[in-house]
């Protein structure tokens, strides 16, 4: 359930939110006011702010922690890219400096990165994986793997094709993991029921006057709205809004084309 919400366009993740809290809310305030249940209600009236406090510092903490887990693994994310793209540009650099006509790699490494920008960015958005990446990156091993690399530019310069092909083959692998990712449904869960709890306790200090328990409910629940709905959008880093872009791959393959 978590993750099919986590997967909705920016609207209707922000429309569930809102329809969660408003219902929570009205429904405090009708709890709380309703000739039907207020003598139930009048009997709990005493409850000081403070208990408001402790009960908003959780639910604050939980938040950040979930910001945090969420935030870092985009960061991952961007740093993944980015290391991949450098060493792709290593083995294009490496391939030009050498004494030796390294055109056939050129011509294979610049197919396996339009594969990972053509191919695997959409499929990996959609939790798809895409085959031709594979036979591309097999491709690009063979090439750099050939022993008359050594015979004409000598051992150093296949070693540091072969260690520049294997790092981009690992910066791929950890950009695939943190694709699949997700934060556990539980932190989720507990995060948005604690934002119903604290909705519950901002009532129980606001039993005296309807208008004032309404206005600290609206603004207390458009804040929740707002903070959980900018970090669901952070939770998928390849896809959405909020997203890490193929950019410096994207670079490579117009570097590598000329």
């Amino acid at each position: 359930m978590i993750k099919a919400w986590l997967d909705f366009p920016t609207f209707e993740l922000f429309a569930v939110l809102i329809a969660l809290y408003a219902t929570t809310g009205t429904g405090i305030v009708i709890a709380s006011f309703s000739p039907a249940t207020v003598v139930s209600v009048r009997r709990v009236e005493g409850v000081v702010a403070p208990f408001f406090g402790t009960v908003g510092v959780l639910f604050a903490f939980l938040t950040g922690f979930l910001a945090n887990d969420i935030t870092d693994r985009n960061r991952q994310a961007a740093r993944a890219v980015q290391s991949e793209a450098a060493e792709l540009r290593n083995i294009y650099a490496v391939s030009i400096a050498s004494v030796s006509d390294m055109g056939s790699l050129r011509s294979v490494l610049v197919k396996y990165v339009a594969a990972l920008v053509d191919d695997e960015w959409p499929a990996m958005a959609r939790d798809q994986e895409a085959q031709s990446v594979e036979s591309a990156y097999a491709a690009l091993m063979r090439e750099v793997s050939d022993p008359q690399i050594a015979q004409a530019a000598g051992g150093a310069v296949q070693t540091t094709l072969l260690n520049a092909a294997v790092g981009a083959g690992i910066a791929r692998s950890e950009r695939l993991a943190l694709a699949s990712d997700r934060t556990i449904d539980a932190k989720w869960i507990l995060v948005l029921i604690l934002g119903v709890v604290t909705q519950i306790s901002i009532g129980l200090v606001h039993l005296k006057k309807a208008g004032a328990q309404i206005t600290a409910l609206s603004v207390f629940s458009i804040a929740v709205v707002m903070a959980l709905g900018l970090i669901g959008l952070q939770e998928r880093p390849f896809s959405g809004d909020f997203r890490v872009e193929p950019r410096p791959l994207a670079e490579v393959v117009k570097i590598v084309a000329e």
